[in-house]
């Protein structure tokens, strides 16, 4: 499926998404394609990796009555209080929020693991409270480690390299039932 066509297809029926990290690269983008298909999105982002200047490009990029369907938090997903808000009344989530960098890893690595395992644990756990059907989570290449394979297989992974990496790999490979019931 093009994207035109998944655009036409969201437009049909009107969701409410959640983008963590939507003032990144790619959260912003994702923002920009929700709106234009003329979905509610709801948006949070603690500005440590983000940007305004991606959400400013985004509401210059979009009509005005599609901007109007965004309702952005100024939040951290470390913090669980923000986590249950911004899940309340989601259908979808679209999880981007990372703290990102081998060497910011390498620097503090407990606020790696603060943010990129305790934050999308909690981000988990809200979304099972309150409700939400999906969630799509980004991971990262990062977590193939030492292995020289390819192509790369997610059922192939190295050691970690990073604490960045090992943070990626503990919520890969979480289990699955685990996350399943907690969403």
């Amino acid at each position: 499926m093009n994207l035109e066509t998944l655009s036409l297809e969201l437009s049909s029926s009107k969701k409410t998404w959640l983008v963590t990290g939507c003032a990144g690269f790619i959260g912003s983008h994702l923002l920009e394609f929700l709106l234009r298909s003329n979905q509610n999105v709801v948006g949070v982002d603690n500005f440590l990796t983000g940007s305004q200047f991606n959400l400013d490009d985004v509401e210059k990029c979009v009509k005005a009555e599609q901007w109007r369907n965004f309702k952005f938090i100024n939040g951290d997903i470390i913090q669980r209080e923000v986590t249950d808000e911004v899940t309340r009344g989601v259908d979808y989530v679209l999880h981007q929020a990372a703290l990102g960098a081998v060497p910011r890893s390498i620097k503090a690595p407990l606020d790696s693991h603060d943010n990129n395992v305790t934050g999308t644990a909690n981000l988990f756990w809200s979304c099972h409270s309150n409700g939400v059907k999906k969630v799509v989570y980004a991971s990262s290449s990062s977590v193939y480690g030492d292995n020289e394979n390819l192509p790369k297989l997610e059922s192939q992974t190295g050691n970690p390299l990073s604490p960045y990496a090992a943070t990626k790999a503990i919520v890969n490979s979480t289990p699955t039932t685990f996350i399943e019931f907690m969403v």
